[in-house]
């Protein structure tokens, strides 16, 4: 029985993974809301105007989820809190946001994690960090089709895509609120049967080994 996290960047198979996860090991998915925010949409569109409100509404969803999925012990979350600030500062240091409102976001953050230690379980068991490379990842942006993520004629796009990816090795270097693991989609396809059985037992090893 365990909490499970799978993160990564956008595009990468999240989303994918977090559904086969929580099938093969009986647990409940928690996916990140995105065809019902209707905020981010608007925030392609005009990121200096809606970013602050795009990283609120997320910030208050992921927060509601991962308190709900650590009430359980048996959850696959796809994204988390953990890494919501990593977003946060990407839109603040390309001016998207002003410091106000950094300073804001980064006291309700705070405020949030204090909640979230102060619960029985205070943490996921296990964060699984989904990784490939970045040509992969905009190639499966392009082909998850959704209208406002497509980069075509828009290299502003195409550089906040790539500035997320170097963030997330930093992150995910730097995590240590639980235990973690890397899994290659670079050289594995969820879409591949064969190759979701050696992720599987790669997760499952690790879960034994935690």
């Amino acid at each position: 029985m365990s909490v499970i996290i799978a993160s990564g960047m956008i595009g990468v198979g999240k989303s994918t993974l977090t559904g086969i996860l929580a099938k093969e090991l009986g647990s409940k998915a928690f996916y990140e809301p995105v065809t019902e925010n209707k905020i981010l949409p608007l925030y392609y569109a005009e990121p200096k105007r809606f970013g602050f409100d795009l990283q609120i509404y997320f910030l208050n969803k992921r927060f509601r989820l991962i308190k709900e999925a650590l009430e359980d012990n048996n959850n696959v979350l796809d994204r988390s809190i953990y890494e919501d600030a990593l977003f946060t500062k990407q839109n603040y240091e390309s001016g998207n946001m002003l410091e106000e409102e950094y300073d804001i976001y980064l006291d309700l953050l705070d405020n949030m994690m204090s909640e979230i230690n102060a619960t029985a379980k205070q943490r996921p068991d296990l964060l699984i960090f989904l990784d490939a490379d970045i040509d992969t990842i905009l190639e499966r942006i392009k082909k998850r089709g959704r209208d406002f993520e497509q980069v075509d004629d828009k290299p502003e796009l195409i550089e906040y895509y790539k500035n997320i990816w170097k963030r997330y090795r930093e992150w995910y270097n730097e995590y240590d609120v639980s235990p973690k693991m890397r899994i290659d989609l670079e050289n594995h396809d969820l879409s591949n049967p064969e190759d979701v059985d050696i992720i599987i037992k790669q997760i499952k090893d690790k879960i034994k080994e935690i």
